[in-house]
């Protein structure tokens, strides 16, 4: 990853963290609790793709398995967001821009019953059963709900500020993007003026060489004239 990447994703991961922990956490709400850090890595991944996308989630969930109150297997959420990182970063466009809200919002639904079951999966194979307490249906629903409510005012803004710090995106986006594209719309009249002085210039200069051309051969024509007469008249002498 690339530095200006790496220094807007850490403070977003570890602020994500923090509200999640200390604020998320102690709602006690039922079933699950919101994933405000799977909506940062989700935001990062459809600005970054999918290999930014599984560093950012690789990290984070790291970073939550070693954050207090952990009470779970270090390395069971960074498997489960680098998984989603990656996924979620194959959406990405080759433009780089999504024309609409409705992928982002598809990849959320996704992300968040993607996580739910694979977090309850990877728990099933190192012995957590505490899935099978809760409910899983019940957990998937209150994620999924939990994660649409949130992704309005995180994932957009997650996504705009990715897009302002890439300069690799700003510049694609400044020679090949619709917006680069529009802006040379918007000035074709210079260039179409440009181009038709362009044009008389070289009509002109045509017209020109044609002239001085034609003069050329007058003269030629009239001196071989004169020197054919010359030949004519010394034959006959």
């Amino acid at each position: 990853m690339r530095i200006n990447r790496i220094l807007l994703s850490a403070p977003l991961v570890v602020v994500a963290l923090v509200i999640q922990v200390t604020i998320l956490a102690r709602l006690q709400l039922p079933g699950a609790v919101p994933d405000l850090l799977l909506l940062v890595v989700v935001g990062l991944a459809l600005i970054y793709g999918h290999v930014g996308g599984a560093l950012v989630g690789f990290f984070a969930g790291l970073l939550a398995d070693l954050a207090p109150p952990s009470d779970h297997a270090i390395g069971r959420y960074a498997l489960v967001l680098c998984v989603i990182g990656y996924a979620a970063g194959l959406t990405r466009p080759d433009s780089g821009r999504h024309r609409s809200a409705t992928l982002p919002l598809l990849v959320v639904i996704g992300a968040a019953i993607g996580s739910t079951l694979m977090y309850a999966g990877v728990g099933a194979l190192v012995g957590d059963t505490a899935a099978r307490h809760v409910g899983i249906v019940g957990l998937l629903l209150s994620a999924t709900l939990y994660d649409l409510l949130l992704a309005p005012f995180t994932v957009p803004l997650v996504m705009a500020l990715a897009r302002r710090t890439d300069s690799d995106l700003l510049a694609g986006d400044g020679s090949g993007s619709p917006g680069g594209s529009a802006g040379d719309l918007g000035y074709g009249w210079l260039t179409t003026g440009t181009g038709l002085k362009a044009s008389r210039g070289a009509m002109k200069s045509l017209r020109a060489g044609a002239r001085i051309g034609s003069q050329r051969g007058s003269l030629l024509g009239k001196s071989a004239r004169d020197k054919v007469g010359r030949i004519k008249g010394v034959k006959r002498l």
